[in-house]
């Protein structure tokens, strides 16, 4: 069992907009931008490796990495997979559990790798439904799960789906086990509010049945403004795997480009009380692991396990671990005369990234006359 608890969050953006699915609800669908920026996304694997070290990282890390569209399109993802891995990082993909030939070839990698590798599979039953890809999405998650890897599979609850619940529920339990775990959509054309035309306390009925710690601890902070001091940027980074450039958390200007120099310390500086968003909208991962650590939370293990009918975790052991840590134990609070420095320093740590982002802005300022 591999032991070293992680050291911090590191989210992956994958900046690919192409998939093979075009489900409706999904936030390219509702802004239309499926044509948008949709050439090959042509990554660098070594580079990614040596950006991206443990060394460099303080540590290992539970690294995130999500695609806009779907995550394991590029080809060179099972080679940065590997790569990642072999550093001694805990990994989580995001995908929808179609490209076969991709799974294939990570089930390739060695065992000692693959404890520590968990799928976030999306369960986007009415497109799998169409396609008649249902099977073949279960059968990628089993070949995973026998390969060693930890997985969680998880729906997007919206109202098209309600008279589909029996067959999801029934699919499900057939197929893994037990119930899959329920995400909350945000309507990005109507202010981010949640995903439905429903009251909420039917909203909530209906989809309470799965009893979902994701969905459950997913609304008690949706639409909730954070005003405690958060660790994002220190214990936790959002990175676009294409460029290097790094954010402090996702509403955040860019602060630096990590694949400039991969001598160079990356630098780790926390939001504090300054987060621009209306609420956290990946609570269920930031907050569970701890970036705010004055509110009590779940467990990011607690979200995304299940235990099925015959008593096994979807976790493994070394992920099972990983994933209910909390960051304040392998990470030092600012406390005292610190914080105090922390918020004087502030206003030049604005200044500075507005220097580094000072062309992009430039350009958006004339575009939009």
């Amino acid at each position: 069992m591999h032991n070293t608890a992680p050291k911090k969050l590191i989210a992956v953006n994958v900046p690919i907009q192409a998939c093979n699915l075009k489900c409706h609800y999904c936030y390219i669908s509702q802004l239309n931008e499926w044509e948008r920026n949709n050439s090959e996304c042509k990554l660098q694997p070594e580079l990614i490796g040596q950006a991206l070290s443990s060394e460099r990282l303080g540590g290992p890390c539970i690294i995130n990495l999500t695609g806009k569209g779907e995550t394991l399109i590029p080809k060179e993802m099972t080679n940065i997979i590997g790569i990642l891995l072999k550093q001694g990082h805990y990994l989580e993909v995001v995908t929808n559990g179609t490209l076969t030939n991709r799974f294939q070839e990570i089930a390739q990698l060695p065992v000692e790798y693959l404890s520590r590798l968990e799928f976030k599979f999306s369960f986007h039953y009415l497109e799998l439904k169409e396609r008649q890809w249902i099977d073949r999405f279960f059968d990628n998650v089993r070949m995973m799960r026998q390969a060693g890897c930890s997985f969680t599979i998880e729906l997007m609850p919206n109202d098209e789906l309600v008279p589909h619940i029996d067959d999801i529920k029934r699919i499900c339990i057939e197929k893994v086990g037990a119930l899959c775990h329920l995400t909350i959509g945000r309507d990005d054309n109507n202010g981010r509010k949640i995903l439905t035309k429903m009251p909420i306390d039917e909203y909530l009925r209906i989809w309470g049945q799965f009893e979902s710690n994701m969905f459950n601890f997913k609304y008690s902070v949706f639409d909730v403004k954070r005003a405690e001091f958060c660790y994002a940027g220190s214990w936790s980074l959002y990175v676009n795997l294409l460029t290097g450039e790094a954010r402090q958390c996702y509403g955040c200007l860019p602060n630096q480009n990590i694949y400039k120099d991969v001598s160079k310390p990356i630098k780790f500086r926390p939001i504090g009380k300054h987060c621009k968003q209306p609420f956290c909208y990946n609570a269920h991962a930031f907050m569970s692991l701890g970036v705010i650590p004055k509110i009590e939370t779940p467990t990011y293990a607690d979200i995304r396990d299940r235990v099925d009918n015959e008593g096994n975790h979807w976790l493994s052991d070394d992920i099972q671990k990983a994933f209910s840590t909390k960051l304040s134990n392998t990470n030092t609070k600012i406390e005292g005369i610190d914080k105090i420095k922390f918020y004087l320093d502030y206003p030049w740590h604005c200044v500075n990234i507005l220097k580094t982002n000072k062309d992009k802005l430039m350009k958006r300022f004339k575009k939009n006359g």
